[in-house]
């Protein structure tokens, strides 16, 4: 995951991964100058994980935000060896050298992943995925048994800096759940949205989750958006009383239950039926929405489809073999609604190098 500077001037792009005859994970984290030519980037430094290691115990770098101080602020994952024991924040200085680790001891979360913070507030919140040596070799159900997983994927708290209110979401349970400050000073927590799992045919378990792999806030608070990476949906709810969002906007651009596919969705009747996805500019959408971006302005919103290369051969191995894309959702900023601009299709399959899973976006002040 990556994040933009305050000054604008570089994206530090948080965690690089390679996937050959195995799984490698290099742990680099790439500085990019986006501000000398955006048109150009260019590298202006790499932090090396050895580094990391030697000075902090931190490995498997994912999400970095920007602190007041200008320094930066990046979950990990696990350790060396991938375990999730000894997780915890690398903090980088505004040269981007290691400080060392932020959180006191002690006070390592169980998993990491996301995090994000509302100083107003005094507090920070951090999510989890899981234990790097179980999800880089894919999803295996037993291993959320095992306890190997986390619960909430990605945290956004509202952008107004004097509200005390946010959302979480669960990825395999496919619920978002607002979390608030209560009259005693003490956080609490409700389930604001239930995304149902499908009863399905043809696939490896007999009720498919949406798994929300991603969602994001807009500026002026008004919107919130999620993707189903599974079911292949991107949904667009009104959370102006964030205690009851209303659904506002969906449009399917990909997933497992399209027509076309194997797997077929199941009603209680016992009558089946698939989504109508359509194509763009001749190609046919692939995998599942999987990362989100918003445009300042709301009007935009930017959608990708790969989540973790081991994952994406797993679910929708045409991803390895065609490669990636990006689509633009116009979206309806007075009414609410979603549609999917035919203009605008980045196919990174058709890279010089190969084919390419891209896998986030973001712009300067970012709406996450």
């Amino acid at each position: 995951m990556n994040c933009i500077t305050l000054a604008g001037t570089r994206a530090a792009l948080a965690m690089e991964i390679h996937l050959q005859n195995g799984v490698s994970l290099s742990g680099r984290i790439y500085v990019i100058d986006t501000k000398t030519n955006p048109k150009a980037p260019s590298l202006h430094k790499v932090v090396d994980p050895a580094d990391i290691v030697q000075k902090t115990g931190l490995a498997y770098p994912h999400t970095s935000h920007c602190l007041a101080s200008g320094d930066l602020l990046v979950s990990c994952l696990g350790d060396k060896d991938g375990n999730a024991v000894g997780n915890g924040f690398l903090l980088l200085d505004s040269e981007f050298n290691v400080k060392g680790r932020w959180e006191k001891p002690g006070h390592s979360p169980l998993f990491g992943y996301d995090f994000w913070y509302q100083p107003r507030h005094k507090t920070m919140i951090s999510t989890s995925w899981g234990a790097p040596a179980a999800f880089t070799k894919g999803f295996n159900p037993q291993h959320v048994s095992d306890g190997l997983y986390g619960r909430h994927l990605h945290i956004r708290f509202l952008h107004d800096p004097s509200k005390d209110t946010g959302f979480v979401g669960c990825a395999l349970t496919s619920n978002m759940v607002r979390f608030f400050k209560t009259d005693d000073g003490s956080w609490s927590h409700e389930v604001a949205i239930s995304v149902k799992p499908l009863k399905v045919q043809n696939w490896i378990l007999p009720e498919m989750p949406g798994l929300i792999t991603d969602f994001l806030i807009s500026l002026d608070d008004r919107f919130l958006y999620f993707v189903n990476w599974l079911h292949g949906d991107v949904r667009q709810y009104n959370i102006e009383d964030p205690k009851n969002p209303k659904l506002t906007g969906q449009i399917w651009v990909g997933g497992l239950i399209q027509k076309g596919c194997p797997v077929v969705a199941e009603a209680e009747d016992g009558t089946t039926k698939q989504f109508d996805v359509p194509e763009i500019q001749g190609k046919k959408l692939r995998g599942g929405p999987q990362m989100i971006q918003l445009s300042l302005d709301g009007k935009r919103l930017y959608v990708t489809n790969s989540l973790f290369s081991t994952w994406d051969r797993q679910f929708y191995p045409d991803l390895l073999e065609k490669g990636s894309h990006m689509l633009q959702l116009d979206v309806n900023t007075e009414k609410g609604g979603l549609a999917l601009n035919p203009n605008f299709f980045v196919d990174f399959g058709a890279e010089p190098d190969g084919p390419s899973l891209a896998h986030e976006m973001r712009y300067p002040g970012e709406t996450d």
